[in-house]
This record gives C-alpha cells, sequence and structure tokens, in this order.
C-alpha cells in the first residue's frame, strides 16, 4: 500500500474521530516547530491510523521491557482494544476530561504524550481487561509495572468509569473492591484503601462527579455520594452524602458541595457560600 494511499486512509478515520484529528494536528505541529521531536511526533501520532494504535505504541515503549517485550505489550493493547471498544471510547473521555479540567493541559497532545496519569490510567484498563478475562499474571504484571514508572498503584481488578482525570498522579493507591464512576476527578496522593486485614468488599465506592482532594484518604467499603467533594488531607471513614463537601481529620460534613459538578469544576477552595446548609 502506498503513502499516499496510507496518508487518505488515516484522514477519513481522523474525520469521524475529532479527538484523533486534533491529536494528528497538534502532532504535525510539534513535528514542524520542534524538529528535535519530529521524529517523536512522527513514531508516535503521525504513522498511526487510529488513535488505539498510537496509545499502543506509545505506552508499550514505556512499560515493555526485558520481562515483556513492548512488541508483546503492544499486541495486548491492541488485542484489549479489539475485544472491548469501550476501552477506546473510554480513553477518548479520559483525554476530553484532562484538556477541559486541568489549567495546565493546553492540547490533547500534550496529555497524551506527556501526563503521566493519562497514561496510568489507561495502562490500568488495559490490566482490568486482563484481569475480567482471568489473566491475573498478566494483569499483576501491568500494575507492577504502572507502579514502578508513574508511581501510581492500582489493583487490576478496580473498575473505572468514562471521563476520569488524575492529575499528577503521584502517589495514588487504590484497592481491589473500589468502584470508581464516570467523571470523577483525583489529585495526587489519593488513597481509596480498605481498614485493616479485612476481607472481601472493603474499599470506597466513589459515585459519578466526585471531586477527591490532593492527599485525600477514603477508607473502608463506604460510599462517597455523587457529585460531592473530599477536602485535600481529609481521612473519610463514614458514607459521604451526595452534593456535600467533607472535611478534616475524620472528615466530617461542612457544607454543599459548592457546584453542580464538582469533579468538572475542579474548585477546592472551601468558601463561606458553600458552608450553609
Amino acid at each position: 500500500m502506498s503513502r499516499d494511499t496510507n496518508t487518505r486512509i488515516a484522514e477519513k478515520v481522523a474525520s469521524c474521530d475529532p479527538i484523533w484529528t486534533a491529536l494528528r494536528a497538534q502532532a504535525q505541529q510539534l513535528a514542524e516547530s520542534e524538529p528535535e521531536l519530529s521524529s517523536f511526533a512522527h513514531a508516535t501520532i503521525l504513522k498511526h491510523d487510529r488513535l488505539e494504535e498510537a496509545i499502543s505504541y506509545h505506552l508499550a515503549k514505556k512499560i515493555g521491557g526485558e520481562d515483556l517485550s513492548p512488541m508483546q505489550v503492544h499486541e495486548i493493547f491492541e488485542e484489549a482494544f479489539a475485544a472491548d471498544p469501550a476501552i477506546a471510547g473510554a480513553v477518548r473521555a479520559d483525554l476530553s476530561a484532562i484538556y477541559e479540567r486541568d489549567p495546565a493541559c493546553h492540547s490533547y497532545l500534550q496529555a497524551f504524550l506527556f501526563f503521566k496519569g493519562f497514561h496510568s490510567l489507561e495502562s490500568h484498563r488495559i490490566a482490568h481487561w486482563l484481569w475480567k478475562g482471568g489473566r491475573h499474571w498478566l494483569a499483576y504484571f501491568f500494575q507492577n509495572r504502572v507502579s514502578d514508572l508513574f508511581a501510581v498503584d492500582i489493583h487490576p481488578a478496580a473498575p473505572f468509569g468514562r471521563g476520569i482525570f488524575i492529575d499528577h498522579g503521584t502517589g495514588i493507591v487504590i484497592g481491589e473492591t473500589a468502584v470508581i464512576d464516570d467523571d470523577v476527578s483525583m489529585l495526587h496522593g489519593v488513597n481509596l484503601g480498605g481498614t485493616g486485614k479485612e476481607s472481601g468488599d472493603r474499599h470506597p465506592k466513589v459515585r459519578r462527579g466526585v471531586l477527591l482532594g490532593a492527599g485525600a484518604k477514603v477508607l473502608g467499603n463506604i460510599e462517597i455520594g455523587e457529585y460531592s467533594r473530599v477536602g485535600s488531607g481529609s481521612v473519610v471513614l463514614k458514607p459521604v452524602p451526595p452534593r456535600t463537601t467533607v472535611a478534616g481529620v475524620p472528615a466530617r460534613v461542612i457544607g454543599k458541595a459548592g457546584s453542580e459538578r464538582p469533579s468538572q469544576d475542579m474548585d477546592q477552595s472551601l468558601r463561606e457560600c458553600d458552608l450553609s446548609g
């Protein structure tokens, strides 16, 4: 197949996929404006026809090594995307969430190439797919590599919804029976853990639209109600009602959630007007 034919196919696919279209355009701008990174832009984005191929290549280079080669990791990613198209939709929703919520993010390309919160989350999605398929040892391998590379430790059994924003990522720990619904945002140092040596269902359930502040610790099989906020540095040991703000050690309800969609607004301040009712 000729180079021109490959280019036309890529352009046709991109026209039906606005995020991939934007990524390719931004990668082309990078290649033209920063010659030293031109080969990187082409290898990571421009030579691929689909976002799924690009992220498989990019993360395989990071996760692969002596024990499991980048080519093998790439094949596992491609197998997962082919078997479960919902994973690719979640990747796009996550990219959109980062771009919309993070003031430090100025393009999809920036997050795709350089944000380890995004890298750790998408790698976890593949580990979770492996876990659901009964390939637990390979899932553990992915978990360990992600922990080593990105300082993010998520048990491969934990399911994540779409549109998740993990800001910075460093120090995040999420346990085996935790559940994270759609449109959740969390900052560095968040811990969704247990309370001791109990077995079974023992980790938090974080509902839609929740904002978890930096260093928040949520412990035990408790529910964090939809569209609520957990203040930075808080230790949450009891269920959190929907649309409220909790803060403190131990955390207590101190007022309303501050907005209709805390995870999207990313407002971590505790203004006086939020603390009534």
